[in-house]
């Protein structure tokens, strides 16, 4: 296992290395992708089916997961496994319906109302990865807010394992989240397939979901013209900041949780002490021995790192520089120190919070941006479902006392006729 590299007080002209993540050439990718998708817009199943055989060597008959597949699938989950996921199904309901918004009704002067309402998205497609690492969590994270929202129709796109099945838990997960449609497809087709419609697919408004790089480009690519997409995501990041006070072995955890999600993931220490830095990678060596994604972790490692600095000020400085997917605080006055970030999609406060449980049953989501957009978006949540319509209504005596201001600023614009909407009604008289 290769050792964490300690960087210690670094300067502010070294941070931007600091913070970089590991990226790779993906001119290929896109490529390919690009193909896929310009295949599935004019091929639809058929080429849905083209593609299937040539990457996973079989031709799909049906799409659609039926009725019969899905109960088989439930009956074979353990009674231990459908209890985590019920209670995680409570937490995760009960988190996302109290962030419904209240209507906004303003009259912001005498004869001037104005609304605001949100409206559920019509039509939503959820991607879940599947194969070798089924993410059924991931259903949980994009379902149940999307039926909180009131989305009018949920479907769900996954690829099947190398049994040539969906993975029970997935379906079983769907099931309690009252999603009635699931197509077995996956990669960037299934992408292609709910941007643009095919025979048995229906196109949607939006797409949710992560995935491997053909599918993160693939949402990139339609997002950028046909489909709306969630957010940028990449490979899965966690920051850990730690002063005295954190455990050694707590943070080892941490990293390791997170370096093993793949070889592109990465995990970085901010501490305070050099000596605290040692007996993480100590720990590090020592729990990664006992773990089963031994090759994905180190390659993981490669790209991670520990920086010391002695102020909590810079710290918190290069946590918001760095803007990571998870952010850990396992400091003396945790909330303090969250309280000075600006950049994080989601906070883990204390000593006894890690990513597992917002991964998995906390109540907050696990869909997050990546590799820095912390900065500018959020984590999927129940807003991401919604959109917000804003009405206006003005009674004679509203318009009439605003129409000096608005067709002062009609005419500096240029704009007569916006003028003459508001000199119009004037000059009407009362109706």
């Amino acid at each position: 296992m290769e050792m964490l590299k300690i960087y210690k007080n670094p300067q502010r002209r070294e941070w931007p290395a600091l913070t970089a993540r590991c990226t790779r050439q993906d001119d290929e990718i896109t490529e390919q992708v690009a193909a896929i998708l310009a295949e599935v817009r004019t091929g639809g199943d058929k080429a849905l089916r083209d593609i299937t055989n040539r990457i996973e060597g079989r031709i799909p008959a049906l799409f659609e997961v039926s009725r019969e597949q899905r109960r088989k699938a439930a009956e074979t989950i353990p009674p231990r496994l459908k209890g985590a996921l019920a209670a995680a199904k409570a937490n995760i309901e009960a988190f996302h319906r109290a962030q419904l918004p209240q209507q906004v009704d303003v009259e912001v002067m005498p004869g001037v109302r104005c609304v605001q309402r949100a409206v559920p998205i019509g039509r939503v497609g959820l991607y879940i990865p599947g194969g070798n690492a089924p993410l059924f969590s991931t259903v949980l994270m994009l379902a149940l807010p999307a039926r909180i929202a009131g989305c009018g129709e949920i479907i769900l796109c996954t690829p099947v394992g190398r049994d040539g099945r969906i993975a029970p838990e997935i379906l079983y997960a769907a099931g309690l989240c009252g999603i009635e449609r699931i197509f077995a497809v996956g990669g960037a087709q299934a992408v292609a397939a709910m941007a643009y419609g095919t025979e048995s697919i229906p196109h949607v408004d939006k797409i949710f979901g992560p995935g491997n790089r053909y599918v993160t480009k693939a949402k990139q690519l339609v997002g950028a013209t046909d489909v709306a997409v969630d957010l940028p995501a990449g490979p899965s990041e966690v920051m850990v900041l730690a002063d005295r006070s954190a455990r050694p072995e707590f943070v080892a955890a941490d990293l390791l949780s997170q370096a093993e999600h793949g070889d592109d993931s990465q995990a970085i220490l901010v501490c305070r002490t050099e000596e605290f830095a040692r007996k993480v990678t100590q720990a590090v060596e020592e729990q990664a021995r006992r773990l089963n994604r031994c090759e994905a972790i180190r390659n993981s490692l490669s790209n991670s790192r520990i920086v010391v600095f002695n102020e909590e000020y810079k710290q918190v400085a290069f946590a918001n520089a760095y803007a990571p997917e998870h952010l850990i605080i396992a400091m003396r006055e945790p909330w303090n120190v969250a309280a000075q970030i600006m950049a994080a999609g989601s906070v883990f406060i204390g000593n006894y919070s890690p990513e597992s449980a917002g991964d998995y049953a906390s109540g907050t989501n696990h869909t997050l941006p990546t590799s820095g957009w912390a900065r500018a978006y959020s984590g999927v949540n129940v807003d991401s479902f919604l959109r917000k319509i804003t009405y206006q209504e003005l009674t004679r005596e509203g318009l009439e006392t605003l129409a000096p201001t608005v067709t002062a600023m009609a005419e500096a614009e240029g704009f007569d006729a916006h003028a003459n909407a508001v000199r119009i009604r004037m000059k009407g008289g009362a109706l």
